[in-house]
């Protein structure tokens, strides 16, 4: 996996658009990495440095109500979470702006080591 520089330093939750990754990195030091989905163009994950503002275990979608967990939320409504559609369905689907996952398991073990304020990287 290549970092963007502003991964290299700190506690960094670490996400290629290009690569359709999500990295977990500490002081630079990738400790694991997950399958990541993005929003379409209607509904884009926007690129750019944001900190984990809020987090919510059983998140639900008050907009489509959808199911959420493990949400870290960085960007207003946006949020890195488990997707079951993602899970399910692969590639072929989009989010609504957000990061999906399709790894539950490492997605809480994500939702537990990232706090408040850590950086979030999109690129």
């Amino acid at each position: 996996m290549t970092l963007d520089a502003r991964c290299k330093t700190g506690r960094v939750i670490c996400i290629s658009k290009a690569q359709n990754k999500l990295s977990w990195v500490v002081n630079g030091q990738i400790q694991f990495v997950l399958d990541a989905r993005f929003g379409s163009s209607k509904l884009p994950t926007r690129n750019g440095s944001f900190k984990v503002t809020w987090k919510s275990r059983n998140h639900v979608s008050s907009i489509y109500g959808s199911a959420m967990p493990f949400s870290l939320f960085f960007d207003g409504g946006r949020a890195v979470h488990y997707s079951r559609s993602f899970y399910e369905f692969g590639w072929a689907g989009t989010s609504a702006g957000c990061v999906n996952t399709r790894d539950y398991e490492m997605t809480g073990k994500l939702f537990d080591l990232a706090r408040v304020g850590d950086k979030v990287i999109v690129y």
